[in-house]
């Protein structure tokens, strides 16, 4: 499964999300929406109003949300080897 992180520059919980999910070994690419626009616009869409939004298969979340990251780590063949 592709986990994605959508980030913006100076966003604190972006950061905290990267760093939690590096910790625990997920593999993840990052969308900086200050360099991708129209990615801001589809998560508006999607009714997302807050970075990061995370969005791992069917699972998707904003904030930084360590419960969530948790979930990820234990789910079977998420961490990276």
């Amino acid at each position: 499964m592709r986990i994605t992180i959508y980030t913006r520059n100076d966003c604190v919980q972006c950061h905290a999300t990267k760093r939690a999910m590096e910790s625990r070994g997920l593999a993840f690419e990052m969308v900086n929406v200050d360099h991708v626009p129209e990615a801001a616009d589809e998560l508006r869409a999607m009714g997302f109003r807050q970075l990061p939004v995370v969005v791992a298969g069917e699972t998707r979340w904003s904030g930084f949300r360590p419960d969530m990251i948790n979930r990820l780590h234990s789910a079977p063949n998420m961490a990276s080897a």
